[in-house]
């Protein structure tokens, strides 16, 4: 296959195959999940934390770090003592909406008893 030389290009873990480099980035337990919260309205350490699946906090603080690392998540300071952050998705993040999307229909369609989340209302911050 042919990669053509470019100003930005990437470095590639296992393979040139766009698959595997996006697993690479989003393909862990936990990755899509905090997407998938972001992508329903969720922007706070403390509500991702309540999501129903549990995802242990050392595991949550590392996704988000890495996400912020590679593009997807903005990170803003909404408090300053202690300093508190608050997420969103870049555009790079929301580009991962028709992703999400098609595998929720997916799953909808061939795993009988899934259901959709609904989309979080945020919380006023003062």
């Amino acid at each position: 296959m042919f990669i053509a030389e470019t100003d930005n290009q990437h470095s590639f873990d296992r393979s040139i195959c766009p698959i595997a480099n996006v697993l690479d980035l989003v393909g862990d337990k936990w990755t899509l999940l905090v997407v998938r919260d972001l992508i329903l309205g969720k922007s706070y350490y403390k509500e991702f934390a309540e999501s129903p699946e549990g995802i242990p906090t050392n595991i949550l603080a590392d996704r988000l770090k890495r996400l912020e690392k590679v593009g997807i998540v903005l990170k803003t300071p909404y408090c300053l003592k202690p300093t508190r952050y608050q997420y969103e998705l870049t555009e790079k993040g929301k580009d991962l909406v028709p992703i999400l999307e098609s595998m929720v229909s997916w799953a909808t369609k061939y795993l009988p008893g899934t259901q959709v989340f609904p989309v979080h209302e945020p919380k006023k911050r003062r």
